[in-house]
């Protein structure tokens, strides 16, 4: 010892003592085993992983989520077995009054403090670099859509075929910062535990009063107000007969934004997201379908009520109605998430050849089979195919030999239009999530450009003309001149 009194080295080692002699016991050595081997596995799938072999979504939860926690479990365990020998040997009166000496000198004893040392830096590396990939791979999309697959799965699959494919989940579901990181783990908990104990609702409703800001979403890409004029929007439809007959119905869309001439807000984004001003509602159900109330606040602060014909309540109470003011989620209600209809999917199938144009009835029969109830997808990828092919060996055997390949591609993609939309498990059928962006088959724009929202003293109401969202250039007309002039013709 130094005369000047203990050094800092001293006093180590002396701190040391009752650890390496409480250490010595079979709990801590199973926290030594568990670190260890978690800490290798972990290293393992890390190295894997640098080259380029990128894990599934259970090897994930195992690699990210499962072996971190083992290794936090270890070294738990560690100090834990500690703890219980010191009571054991103090209760039954077996503790030394003084720990045995650490010899330094001892070559096996300083190899062990050294392997002590850079083990605890390694794993104290090794649990920063864990939290930090695990907390990575739970914002992934993959872990959002893949690891509760029963429950996400429609989600997931329609997110796969939108215009947000390339979009991560979180930028849209999670906001930046410690309190949405905190708020999402502790949803995600409870949502973990619904999956497992069976809990969860089918279908999962749409979680509106949750959503984000569309000012902290949508907006971050899209500028509403950025002048976009009209949209031309060509939309080819087949009929239900024989020749499956191609008609076109072109429309110019009244997009609009803030004019840059006038500098006056104009069309769909101008006059419902005008920046001065402000649209509040009130809605009577929770999917938001039967808007009751409109409140629209002009830039100069004049106020302007408009009130549905059937309310069926006083404006007094209508205005102490909790209100919802009004944004781009209020037209743009399924951006992603995105279900189709039977109809239109078929046209779209038709117009880009997946379903042959030439089969005789092919829209009506694809039809009349993708609305039938099927118990699950299983089953409806193989009634699909069956009556599809049945269909066209009775009543066009002669077609039927000639355009096999025709008639199989056809029958793929119904079962595709049906496995993205139709989920029996879940309870997901067509138009279980309506979609406001237009006006069929769900109400969309005429949930308030009804004709039938007026102002209390009925002097102005909200307007239900065709043209105030859009000119109709065309409708279903087999070759519309519109798309003549278009195409240079």
């Amino acid at each position: 010892m130094n005369a000047a009194g203990p050094t800092l080295f001293d006093w180590a080692r002396r701190a040391a003592r009752p650890v390496f002699y409480l250490g010595n016991n079979r709990v801590s050595q199973l926290g030594v085993v568990l670190t260890t081997a978690s800490a290798i596995t972990l290293l393992t799938f890390y190295t894997t992983e640098f080259f380029g072999v990128h894990p599934g979504p259970y090897v994930g939860i195992i690699t990210y989520l499962i072996l971190p926690g083992v290794f936090v479990l270890g070294l738990l365990i560690i100090p834990a077995g500690i703890a219980r020998k010191l009571r054991r040997e103090r209760r039954a009166g077996q503790l030394p009054p003084t720990y045995p000496q650490i010899n330094l000198a001892d070559v096996r004893l300083r190899e062990t403090i050294y392997f002590v040392i850079v083990m605890s830096g390694l794993n104290l590396a090794l649990f920063l670099t864990a939290t930090y990939r695990g907390v990575h791979y739970m914002d992934s999309t993959q872990f959002c859509g893949l690891t509760c697959h029963s429950v996400m799965e429609p989600e997931y699959t329609a997110y796969q075929n939108s215009p947000h494919a390339r979009v991560a989940c979180i930028e849209c579901h999670i906001g930046p910062g410690a309190p949405w990181f905190v708020r999402s783990k502790l949803s995600g908990a409870y949502q973990v535990l619904s999956v497992n104990l069976n809990l969860y609702s089918r279908p999962i409703p749409t979680p509106i009063e949750d959503l984000r800001p569309s000012r902290e979403t949508c907006e971050q890409c899209h500028w509403p107000l950025k002048f976009h004029g009209d949209k031309i929007v060509v939309r080819p439809h087949f009929a239900e007969d024989e020749p499956n007959t191609k008609t076109y119905t072109v429309l110019s869309l009244h997009t609009g934004g803030i004019d840059p001439l006038t500098r006056q807000p104009v069309g769909n984004h101008g006059v419902h997201l005008m920046p001065a001003a402000q649209i509040d509602y009130y809605a009577a159900d929770h999917a938001r379908q039967q808007i009751l109330y409109v409140r629209y606040r002009k830039a100069d602060g004049q106020v302007v009520e408009f009130v549905a014909g059937d309310a069926g309540k006083p404006l007094e109470e209508l205005r102490a109605q909790p209100l919802r003011q009004m944004d781009c989620m209020d037209c743009h209600n399924r951006p992603t998430h995105t279900f189709e209809l039977p109809g239109p999917a078929l046209d779209r199938a038709l117009n880009a050849g997946r379903i042959e144009p030439a089969l005789p009835f092919a829209k009506k029969q694809g039809l009349e089979l993708l609305q039938l109830s099927y118990a699950s997808q299983a089953e409806a990828a193989s009634q699909l195919r069956t009556r599809w092919r049945d269909f066209y060996r009775q009543q066009h055997p002669a077609l039927f030999n000639s355009h096999r390949q025709a008639i199989e591609q056809g029958a793929d993609a119904l079962v595709d239009i049906y496995s993205r939309n139709v989920f029996p498990q879940m309870n997901i059928f067509w138009s279980t999530y309506p979609n406001n962006l237009g006006h069929d088959p769900a109400p969309g724009c005429f949930r308030c450009h009804d004709g039938a929202h007026s102002t209390p003293d009925g002097s102005r109401t909200i307007p239900n003309d065709c043209s105030t969202c859009h000119a109709l250039l065309a409708f279903e007309e087999p070759e519309p001149d519109i798309l003549k002039t278009l195409r240079g013709e």
